[in-house]
């Protein structure tokens, strides 16, 4: 099977810019406490329902696996960015790391407890959003968790805009479009946080954190 372009492209990016992304990312992440406002939320709530299997998708450098392995939770991670996962194995070697893709995990249906996306839905173009959703939907166990945080769009007639990511071309989404295309895939919103845009000093944008539940 073909493999889609955007895909392809956003691999070889952050193929490229994967040892500048792991040095600098990781700082910004927990440099600001609002980047991980909803992590320790969603850590507890997976513990909560007995601490099963956490997939971190779009890992990157692994700092946010690592981050809720700290938090007593067993994560992994997965990246389409073969540098990316060298460089998590590297930083933390005690934690399972595999290249794959976020729409289509190789894990078993219903396996998971919770599944974490930071900022990793970002370069799934619109149209393709829904089959990752169901992929999340799949994989997650009855009442298994899921935390996504991507950059918020707010306009009355448009879900999505795409904008200039500096790794690789990238879309930010209207949270109510994302809620409603959950619902749809049989995940249901439990809260959300939502930064003010001149919380980011780059663009301006507003950012959204978004938990959700699989629906039993």
């Amino acid at each position: 099977m073909t493999e889609p372009d955007f895909l392809t492209a956003t691999r070889a990016a952050y193929d490229t810019a994967s040892a500048l992304y792991a040095e600098s990312i990781p700082k910004l992440f927990h440099a600001g406490p609002l980047n991980h406002a909803m992590i320790p939320v969603f850590a507890e709530l997976v513990r909560a329902a007995g601490d099963g299997l956490v997939a971190d998708v779009g890992c990157g450098p692994g700092h946010i696996t690592a981050y809720l392995r700290s938090l007593g939770v067993t994560a992994f991670g997965v990246d389409l960015s073969p540098e990316m996962i060298a460089l998590a194995r590297s930083a933390h070697p005690g934690i399972r790391f595999e290249v794959g893709l976020m729409g289509a995990l190789e894990v078993e249906d219903a396996s998971l407890a919770g599944v974490l996306a930071n900022y990793s839905i970002i370069h799934t173009p619109p149209e393709r959003l829904p089959e990752t959703l169901a992929e999340f939907h799949r994989v997650l166990a009855p009442g298994g968790h899921l935390l996504l945080a991507f950059q918020a769009y707010d306009h009355p007639a448009e879900p999505a805009e795409a904008f200039d990511h500096k790794v690789s071309l990238a879309y930010r989404y209207s949270p109510d479009h994302v809620a409603e295309l959950l619902l749809k895939a049989g995940i249901a919103e439990v809260a959300r946080l939502i930064c003010a845009p001149g919380e980011d000093p780059q663009r301006g944008f507003p950012q959204a954190h978004l938990l959700a539940r699989r629906t039993a």
